[in-house]
């Protein structure tokens, strides 16, 4: 007679990296240092986002980031140009950042040194959405030229988001892209939430951006 049993393998990370999720935050706590995970598809518009963010409030908060990619070292040396503190997080095949990798990476920064934390999570839509990394707020940012059905295909990550940015609304028309819509998805699948309607390259919506930020932060600088 053969007994069978189900272990829930997937349940089992998760709580795992949970877990290891509240540990992070406790020191990022301990800190008074805000985090942001910034997510969103290869080309959204991340890594432009926080180098625009360091440009504007750079001098009055002491910002430092993790950038976690399959080969980190592309994202992390352009934050790197902004003068500010740095930790590339390899992700290997993994398509997500995971709490142990940025516990890895929390203990490369000079926490007592820092206000504001952004960790510029893998390119895609999907995976990281499972996983906490003991951030204090969410961010998925998107594309119009990822097409306007792209929010209503992905309603995870975007339920579970604080902000939702729709990136590069100055080239929707051409893209044949309804950033309305967008919007509209964002917020069926997530009553209430903001969403930002922003083009990077323009600069229109950065003042909201920038504002959601400030209002964020947990604690005086430092």
């Amino acid at each position: 007679m053969h007994t069978v049993e189900e272990i829930n393998i997937g349940y089992d990370v998760l709580e795992a990296n949970s877990k290891l999720a509240r540990k992070n935050r406790n020191s990022l706590d301990k800190f008074k240092i805000t985090a942001f995970n910034i997510m969103g598809a290869i080309g959204s518009g991340k890594t432009m986002l926080v180098e625009k963010t360091i440009e504007r409030i750079g001098k009055s908060f002491r910002i430092g980031a993790i950038a976690g990619d399959v080969v980190a070292r592309l994202d992390a040396s352009r934050f790197e140009k902004s003068g500010i503190p740095v930790v590339g997080l390899n992700t290997g095949k993994e398509c997500h950042l995971d709490a142990h990798l940025v516990e890895h990476g929390l203990n490369s920064l000079p926490l007592d040194s820092l206000d504001i934390l952004f960790i510029e999570n893998v390119g895609n839509l999907i995976c990281p959405a499972d996983y906490e990394l003991g951030e204090h707020k969410r961010v998925v940012i998107v594309s119009v030229s990822e097409g306007d059905d792209i929010v209503e295909k992905h309603p995870l990550i975007f339920g579970t988001a604080d902000l939702i940015i729709i990136n590069k609304i100055d080239i929707a028309e051409a893209v044949s892209a309804d950033a309305d819509k967008m919007v509209r998805d964002a917020r069926t699948i997530n009553p209430g939430i903001d969403v930002l309607k922003m083009s990077i390259r323009t600069g229109e919506g950065l003042y909201e951006w920038i504002k959601f930020v400030k209002k964020s932060i947990k604690y005086d600088a430092k």
